[in-house]
């Protein structure tokens, strides 16, 4: 119908003609769309997957700008402040909204117990800035520069946001470059277990077979190891006097060993799906190789699915190295990661008397958290059914 005799009508018909344009516009928009595009709508309905990536995102900013958002150095000692407690930041002053700051800290020793106790000094007001200058450092390894993200505006006076420990280092900052190794090791254990997992497990639902049947046994016998005792016995073999890098890369590898039996599983329960589908009896019948076969046609039409597995074992990975570096069979300083944190959470006394110790713990739950509720959110937009 023309805008001419469109505008002759009454309004309410007039709405309704606009509404069903739209829907008939959206319904061509969806048939004629990628399956990313599909996928990527049904993501954006899952509120809570939409939340934890944002928080991922967030984390993973933190990770890569480590130095620049920490704003001291994770390694700096100062003896004057150990279990320093948490400052407060005040954005508020005699009723009025005013520039954070926070109030000095005053340090005596009990006689006693030769414990440090710290008290308030009202004396002492500490403004805070946001890009301030610090100890040099250099950016992602490569730009040298001394900007920090926040700080105390004067450079010289010390602040602990998170609280410090037993050697006075500040906790936030320690923090914030664990996050870049509790992270990446997730990554980079996952990113091993994918390889072996589309491997094999493409290799047992393409052929089946003898071979479908020797890959199982295999996979059943590593799935009836206990993970962590065996974790552990791996991660007491690597020789101590391994540098911090190729201890971190053999935690990597040692939790990779455990965790393709999954995505394995699933591969072959795809390939085991497709294998007599048309488009891979075409081309077959058109003369493409076994490799091409697999790698163009047939891990393509599920690749959504090995994304939304993956996003659900990586939490599974970080937790799994960071019980190691717990127990103390893991990563070891000079790394820095959730585990060699909450190393120092191991004694009763020490966290009855420092509760801000075992804050790495409630950053780890975050984590995982938001892992489980992204992959909750994936499987449901890669599910062609959902």
């Amino acid at each position: 119908m023309s805008a001419s005799h469109l505008g002759t009508l009454p309004k309410h018909i007039q709405d309704e003609l606009a509404a069903l344009e739209r829907e008939e516009a959206s319904e061509r928009a969806v048939a004629t769309a990628s399956q990313w595009r599909l996928m990527w709508w049904r993501f954006r309905k899952h509120s809570l997957a939409m939340v934890s990536l944002g928080v991922l995102a967030t984390l993973f900013l933190v990770a890569i700008f480590a130095e620049f958002v920490a704003p001291y150095n994770p390694m700096a000692v100062h003896a004057t402040r150990t279990y320093a407690p948490p400052q407060v930041i005040y954005l508020i002053e005699h009723g009025r909204l005013t520039w954070p700051f926070t109030y000095g800290l005053k340090s005596t020793v009990e006689v006693e117990t030769m414990r440090r106790v710290y008290t308030l000094d009202y004396s002492q007001r500490i403004e805070l800035g946001l890009f301030v200058r610090g100890e040099p450092y250099r950016l992602l390894g490569v730009i040298p520069t001394d900007l920090r993200l926040f700080g105390t505006r004067d450079g010289t006076q010390l602040i602990s946001v998170l609280g410090s420990d037993r050697l006075g280092r500040d906790l936030f900052s320690r923090m914030v470059h664990a996050t870049r190794i509790s992270l990446s090791i997730g990554l980079a254990a996952v990113a091993l277990s994918l390889v072996l997992g589309v491997t094999l497990g493409g290799i047992s639902g393409y052929f089946g077979g003898r071979v479908d049947m020797l890959i199982q046994r295999l996979i059943e016998f590593i799935d009836a190891i206990p993970s962590l005792p065996l974790w552990m016995g791996l991660s007491a073999a690597i020789p101590l006097t391994w540098p911090p890098l190729w201890v971190y890369f053999a935690i990597t590898l040692v939790l990779s060993l455990l965790g393709w039996t999954g995505m394995a599983r699933v591969v072959r329960g795809r390939f085991l799906a497709l294998r007599e589908e048309d488009f891979v009896m075409a081309a077959r019948v058109s003369g493409s190789s076994e490799r091409r076969i697999i790698f163009r046609h047939m891990l393509p039409s599920f690749v959504s699915h090995i994304i939304a597995s993956l996003t659900l074992t990586i939490p599974g990975r970080i937790l799994g190295e960071t019980s190691l570096s717990f127990l103390g069979l893991g990563l070891k300083e000079p790394i820095i990661s959730y585990g060699v944190l909450l190393q120092d959470a191991q004694n009763v006394r020490t966290v009855a008397t420092a509760p801000w110790l075992i804050t790495p713990a409630l950053v780890v739950m975050l984590i995982v958290i938001a892992y489980n509720f992204l992959g909750d959110g994936l499987r449901d937009a890669a599910d062609p059914y959902a």
